[in-house]
């Protein structure tokens, strides 16, 4: 199976980000109308945390704040969770299960890479496994 960085070769979508002083509503719009679950925040190319759905149900609309008024820097994940573009596929989906994360920014050193989603990885993981399926009953085929 590929790691992520020769995974990232394939992906030619960008990378959605938002400034930590724009306001929750900002961010929900750009959720939206590119119907993705989660932003990264950056600033000066910096990555600060990431904003998502989960975040904005829990921390504005259960406790009664206004997506208006708010700012992405006050409800942001600040412990983020990221990989290497060395790593594998398997150990994304661990780091994903393991931390209930749906998203995991690529970092090389300091520099954002790229973006991997729990879709990225389970539709990666169906590839490698249906190419091992072929390759056995060639093999068995013979």
């Amino acid at each position: 199976m590929r790691n992520v960085g020769e995974f990232l070769k394939d992906q030619r979508g960008p990378v959605w980000s938002v400034h930590p002083d724009q306001t929750v509503r900002e961010a929900l719009e750009l959720l939206a109308r590119h119907n993705i679950g989660a932003l990264l925040v950056l600033r000066d190319a910096h990555l600060e945390g990431v904003f998502s759905e989960r975040d904005y149900a829990r921390k504005v609309v259960l406790e009664g704040r206004s997506s208006s008024d708010t700012r992405v820097s006050e409800i942001m994940a600040t412990q983020v969770i990221h990989v290497s573009p060395e790593q594998s596929i398997e150990e994304c989906m661990a780091l994903m299960t393991n931390h209930h994360v749906r998203h995991l920014p690529v970092l090389d050193g300091d520099q954002l890479i790229g973006l991997i989603s729990i879709g990225d990885v389970v539709r990666e993981m169906l590839s490698a496994q249906q190419f091992l399926i072929d390759q056995l009953h060639q093999y068995i085929a013979g």
